[in-house]
């Protein structure tokens, strides 16, 4: 699963790419002005971008050589247009755009870019600097919960309201432990039962299908 950002000021054209990515299996933020994209950049570490050339506050190529200034530019970025021309693709490439998606997109265009953009990234990933492990009772970023969790441990003692998790990762990756702990409990709790669990939770049973698959839930035997 990559972390992709889409930057687009159309409404339609955020839901329609997040939908796809979503349904490959790819966690995805929304921005839909340049404002929004910097913030969402600063805090989260992306593996691509899609990013729209034409927007009302600043526009694609300029945060592009922004990004590309600031050193922020360690993932490919896709740029998306329906009305650019040739020398502001060109210009694009050369500041450091991945490829160029012209709009409307269709689905086969869209998932190939997406596909080569990962592999580019895999193919050349950026060196992380890993922190010194440390035992839970040292490590300042480990936030032990009152309980242990039975299910972090593999112990299938019933679903446990209460559960350990180490606080000293991103964000995002921290979000989706919680994120699939939090439903593999309601989950158990419920006896399997979607509907149950799509009334608990407060979420439509397609987005919750959609959603337990992003983060990789068994449904095999939990489905009602």
């Amino acid at each position: 699963m990559a972390n992709i950002l889409v930057v687009d000021d159309e409404l339609g054209i955020r839901d329609l790419l997040s939908e796809i990515l979503n349904d490959e299996g790819h966690s995805v933020d929304l921005a839909e002005n340049a404002t929004q994209a910097r913030a969402a950049r600063a805090g989260t570490r992306y593996d691509l971008v899609l990013l729209d050339i034409w927007m009302p506050d600043t526009d694609g190529v300029s945060l592009l050589k922004e990004w590309a200034t600031a050193g922020l530019l360690t993932m490919p970025v896709i740029m998306m247009s329906g009305h650019a021309t040739i020398d502001t693709a060109v210009e694009a490439t050369r500041i450091g755009a991945f490829s160029f998606l012209e709009k409307p997109i269709t689905l086969q265009k869209l998932l190939k870019a997406v596909e080569q953009g990962l592999a580019r990234n895999v193919a050349q990933p950026v060196a992380a600097v890993q922190p010194p492990a440390a035992e839970p009772a040292t490590n300042p970023g480990y936030a032990p919960l009152p309980a242990m969790s039975a299910v972090l441990t593999g112990a299938d003692a019933g679903p446990h309201s209460h559960q350990d998790f180490d606080l000293n990762r991103p964000l995002r990756e921290a979000r989706d432990d919680f994120e699939k702990a939090y439903f593999e409990f309601h989950l158990k709790r419920e006896g399997g039962s979607m509907t149950r669990v799509a009334e608990k939770t407060g979420l439509e049973r397609t987005h919750l299908y959609r959603k337990l698959r992003q983060l990789g839930v068994d449904l095999g035997r939990k489905r009602g």
